[in-house]
């Protein structure tokens, strides 16, 4: 009798998979097998090479196809998939990080109101969701949209390469930027791109939480026929999942870039932009704070100390809270837009005296201040952090991350053991089918989210975080005045 199951996590790096048994949740196997590099601005990749990448990763499990009960995906939220009639890509999927749509993005943005956006999706787009995506490729390659005859998100790719069904699930759907938790598929969305009765039967059909994207056809990656394939979700909701995560409960992930999220009864609307109004995988709703500079920027500063991570975190830990004064507001990589071009760190309070341990430790503390200015969006729009804090993603390893963040929130924080957050949600996912068993009590069979308690020490966090307040709204002032100059006539 099949006893496991298995979840897949597809990000921009890699396709991971991950074989738990359906009872006690047992990791029994995990591979993974990496995509293709990017370079943004622009960030594409031929879907297949993730299919290639699912099949090498299962095969190097060495689980049999006949012990799997049901299987699951987790996939990168917002890349755009379009194939034609016979399921081939027409062109390469644009990954989420790929900036070539900020135009478009804008130009969405302005034709319709900010506000009207977060009300109608719960979101304002940016370059980095599927619609502005959308529109440029029906801006710059029309021949090629007019080709497709399907439009999906990367896990569904999935979902129809197994199951042969377009079908996707509430959480991925809502970072679409064309469905609406409340309404479903807004073909007025859709008609500021294009035709919009059109578009609108190219997109998958959204099921629920619960439901079967299909069942596995002709042993597809060689699974084997007829094994139940859950709905799957984005990322970041199937990461909601893997730590059981509830009302009240806040998760902060620490990866190339950085996000805050937590699970709410009802949808959130920010006119700000600052907060995405996600839906998640249960049922509920995932208000989401993403910036895109975390792991990357202490990365840097480590490069420019020249040292390895563990000097690194030593460093950083032998300095005194507060860092000396130094502030470094971490903005090293952006989004550079009509609206924000001149993106860029601010490194402040440096003096002749200024040391090695403390510039570690300022940039550890800027990428933790800025996070928590995106928990403190959330709790702007309702969000009520009355559970545990989880800290997850690979910055989460860093002893110096952990002590910091712990200190700035003056909360005990949670590292799970388990770092493929992701992989596990997709596992829960396909154990819910499977057994009937809702997520919540799955987790807590498995006992998911357990790992590492960090108490945090009495540090002065409202002066350091106030600090980093301030000059995060100067800089943010200096773009604002060199985006006023930029747009003022040459004098002549």
């Amino acid at each position: 009798m099949a006893h496991l199951v298995v979840g897949i996590d597809s990000s921009t790096q890699s396709t991971k998979v991950e074989v738990r048994e359906l009872d006690s949740g047992r990791i029994v196997a995990s591979a993974s097998s990496g995509h293709p590099a990017t370079t943004p601005p622009r960030s594409e990749q031929d879907p297949r090479s993730w299919w290639e990448a699912l099949q090498k990763a299962f095969a190097d499990t060495g689980v049999a196809a006949g012990d799997v009960a049901a299987i699951s995906v987790g996939g990168q939220q917002h890349g755009l998939v379009l194939l034609d009639a016979d399921g081939e890509p027409v062109r390469p999927a644009k990954l989420w990080n790929d900036t070539e749509s900020s135009a478009q993005a804008d130009s969405l943005v302005s034709r319709l109101g900010a506000k009207a956006w977060a009300e109608a999706v719960g979101s304002v787009p940016g370059a980095a969701f599927t619609i502005s995506k959308l529109a440029w490729v029906a801006e710059h390659e029309p021949g090629r949209l007019a080709q497709a005859a399907k439009i999906m998100l990367p896990h569904d790719y999935f979902n129809f390469r197994l199951t042969g069904n377009h079908v996707t699930d509430r959480g991925d759907a809502s970072g679409s930027g064309w469905w609406s938790a409340q309404d479903g598929v807004r073909t007025d969305l859709l008609a500021l791109v294009g035709q919009a009765s059109e578009l609108a039967s190219k997109v998958p059909t959204v099921l629920g939480p619960t439901e079967a994207a299909g069942v596995v056809t002709n042993g597809a990656c060689g699974f084997a026929d007829d094994t139940p394939v859950a709905i799957g979700t984005g990322d970041n909701m199937a990461a909601a999942l893997g730590l059981g995560l509830r009302r009240g409960d806040v998760a902060i992930s620490l990866g190339t870039s950085g996000t805050v999220y937590a699970i709410t009864a009802e949808s959130t609307h920010d006119a700000t932009g600052a907060v995405a109004g996600f839906a998640d995988a249960t049922g509920a709703f995932l208000p989401l704070v993403c910036t895109l500079n975390a792991t990357k920027a202490t990365d840097s500063v480590r490069r420019l100390l020249g040292v390895g991570l563990d000097e690194f975190n030593e460093l950083a830990l032998a300095a005194e809270p507060g860092s000396d004064g130094m502030v470094l507001v971490p903005y090293f990589d952006g989004e550079r837009t009509p609206n924000r071009p001149f993106a860029s760190a601010t490194l402040t309070g440096v003096r002749s005296d200024v040391s090695r341990e403390a510039l570690a430790r300022a940039s550890v503390e800027g990428v933790a201040c800025g996070l928590l200015e995106g928990l403190d969006a959330l709790i702007d729009l309702g969000v009520e952090p009355t559970g545990r804090y989880f800290l997850i993603g690979g910055g989460s390893r860093s002893t110096a991350f952990q002590r910091v963040v712990a200190d700035l929130i003056g909360h005990d924080i949670q590292v799970p053991d388990s770092d493929q957050a992701v992989a596990t949600g997709a596992c829960v996912q396909a154990a819910a089918l499977i057994s009937g068993d809702g997520f919540g009590e799955i987790a807590d069979r498995w006992q998911l989210g357990a790992g590492l308690s960090v108490t945090p020490n009495d540090v002065d966090r409202l002066a350091i975080r106030a600090r980093y307040k301030a000059m995060a709204e100067q800089s943010q002032s200096f773009e604002e005045l060199e985006l006023k100059r930029a747009q003022q006539p040459s004098a002549r």
